[in-house]
């Protein structure tokens, strides 16, 4: 029998848990003296020193620990990869993690380790060193302050014929910096005295712009480039792609050829994640997407044809107004048209009937504004007509969600980055409308209406506070919003998928039913298709006979009355109803009964 002896202490008695282990010493530092500081040192005398005898006496006695304190700063960067591999890039990472993971040197290593970290783990386990000691106690619920917005800033177009904000990009270094696409995209409109400056601004001087930007023709979209916070590109109103770099000065580095260009206004343009950090695509209302290396503009790198039949047709080509592409999924992209489709395609397919995967129709007109969810990528965010839509990939029929028709047109929306269930829209009547989608579905939980013009573009910061917004008379009002709609809440991620699923499931069963209820009405329409061809058939057959009796009725009749006359000779024709031999009926009866012409 083994004796056990418990020894109970209490845990503020004792501190952190001590592990000793025998090792050799080892020599830290060596320091040789240095002869030559000699010379200068110099040998204190003795001195005599008073001393008290007795000792020192005291009402009160005050012992503290001295404390010192450092700031120094810490430099991380990510090792231990191959140089062959980027780590930035997400798709280098998963496959060289697919290939590790395969090794079997990796395989005996986990399975080594993993009884070593079994241990440790149940020693870390065994004293709790986290309590909660006011588990029992109620806790006060945060307040919750109603939704908020405030205007910061205002930067209007310094020229004097104003222009649309067409296209917003914040700067990725902090976001101190707002660039602004100046364009007229109301059709001929446009005069020679309208200036085709762009600007970037910076958001605490409204006064001036802090850099214009020279294009050939208007931009109507502009971009900064995430990974160089000094490069930017932008697309045009006569289809061109520009490439700055704002350490160059105000002209644009490179051009694209007006031969391999777009045709059209290019109304979006996106970067790509890529090792060179030099990759855009971009799409225009000419029914292409055309991929670019900013390096090289003088032709793209590959085209795709927005062609529904997946042909590759430009006659048939569907004109793209909105783009949207998930650093998460680097193979996928989505693209809205002026059709009011939106198009799934994959640009790593074979052949290009394989890139156009599928199609969601839900809009009446064009999709202005498309984009995934930061936390769902299954689920997106449409904007066309007078509506906003939120998708599912996994249906295609209708969107799992949508917003009641709106009393003005809506131009543009997107996804909060920090909220998911958080979406803004702007309409043309000048309003702002931000959607809890958690708090409410049918009215947005703020509309905010932030000038008595039209809004034509929307673009959040990072960090979810700051909200810029561009107007037809070339304002961009800068907002900031409250605390409640820039910070995640508790349980919203999970409440969200969890609503999401609901809708998902619910949309499937009701295609579902709607499937088998079309099913049902072909079934029938076919029978009664078939019971009336039936009777038809038999109609046609009744005609045909009767016809055909009334042609050979009415041939020898006029047999009859020839041989007749031929009988008696030349002479009057008989008068009286008596005398009359029987011949063609009068035109009255004819047209009364079915006859040839009753056929054909």
């Amino acid at each position: 029998m083994e004796i056990v002896h418990v020894y109970r202490k209490l845990r503020s008695k004792f501190g952190r848990q001590s592990l000793f282990s025998d090792r050799p010493a080892e020599l830290l530092v060596d320091v040789h003296t240095d002869q030559s500081l000699g010379h200068q040192f110099i040998q204190k005398s003795q001195r005599d020193q008073d001393l008290q005898a007795c000792r020192d006496m005291s009402e009160h006695q005050v012992n503290t620990k001295r404390f010192e304190s450092d700031s120094c700063g810490l430099n991380h960067e990510e090792g231990g990869w191959p140089k062959d591999v980027n780590p930035q890039e997400m798709e280098q990472t998963i496959r060289f993690r697919k290939k590790v993971e395969k090794d079997e040197i990796y395989i005996n290593g986990i399975l080594q380790l993993g009884s070593v970290m079994d241990h440790c783990i149940r020693q870390n386990n065994a004293v709790d060193i986290y309590p909660d000691y006011c588990e029992d106690q109620d806790q006060e619920e945060d307040y919750q302050e109603p939704p908020s917005a405030k205007t910061i800033n205002v930067f209007r177009d310094p020229n004097e014929l104003k222009r649309t904000v067409t296209g917003l990009s914040w700067h990725p270094d902090g976001g101190r910096k707002l660039a602004a696409a100046y364009c007229c995209l109301e059709f001929q409109k446009t005069s020679r005295d309208m200036s085709p400056d762009s600007y970037i601004w910076d958001i605490e001087n409204p006064n001036r712009p802090e850099m214009t930007l020279k294009p050939a023709s208007p931009l109507v979209c502009l971009e900064y480039n995430p990974k160089d916070c000094h490069t930017l590109v932008g697309g045009s109103y006569n289809g061109q792609i520009a490439y700055w770099d704002t350490r160059r000065g105000s002209q644009p580095v490179e051009v694209s050829s007006v031969e391999h260009s777009h045709r059209d206004p290019v109304y979006k343009i996106i970067w790509l994640q890529s090792k060179t950090g030099t990759d855009a695509f971009s799409a225009s209302t000419d029914g292409q997407v055309l991929w670019w290396d900013v390096r090289r503009l003088s032709e793209p790198t590959e085209r795709l044809v927005l062609d529904p039949n997946r042909e590759g047709n430009l006659d048939r080509a569907l004109g793209a107004i909105s783009l949207d592409f998930e650093s998460t999924m680097p193979t996928k992209f989505m693209v809205g048209t002026e059709e009011g489709l939106v198009v799934s395609c994959n640009r790593k397919a074979k052949t290009p009937s394989e890139k156009i995967v599928c199609t969601y129709d839900g809009h009446q007109g064009p999709v202005y504004a498309l984009q995934r969810n930061p936390f769902f990528p299954k689920n997106f965010l449409t904007v066309g007509d007078w509506t906003a839509r939120i998708w599912s990939e996994d249906i295609k029929e209708s969107s799992i969600m949508w917003t009641k028709y709106q009393m003005s047109y809506l131009t543009d929306a997107c996804w909060s980055p920090v909220r998911p269930s958080v979406f803004f829209t702007v309409k043309m009547d000048g309003i702002l409308d931000v959607w809890d989608i958690l708090f409410k579905q049918n009215d947005p939980t703020l509309s905010l209406k932030v000038c008595d013009e039209a809004l034509y573009s929307l673009r959040l910061h990072e960090t979810g506070r700051l909200v810029a917004c561009g107007s037809q008379r070339g304002g961009a009002t800068l907002l900031e919003i409250n605390s409640g709609l820039s910070t995640l809440q508790k349980n919203e991620k999970s409440l969200l998928a969890a609503m999401f699923e609901r809708e998902t499931k619910r949309e499937k069963i009701l295609e579902a039913r709607q499937r088998e209820i079309r099913l049902k009405e072909r079934s029938r329409s076919e029978q009664s298709r078939d019971e009336d061809g039936g009777r038809e058939d038999q109609n046609q057959n009744q005609l045909m006979v009767r016809a055909e009796d009334h042609f050979y009725l009415v041939t020898e009749t006029e047999t009859k009355r020839r041989r007749d006359n031929q009988i008696r000779g030349p002479g009057p024709e008989p008068e009286s109803d008596s005398e009359r031999e029987p011949g063609p009926e009068p035109e009255s009866e004819l047209e009364s009964r079915p006859g040839p012409a009753a056929v054909f």
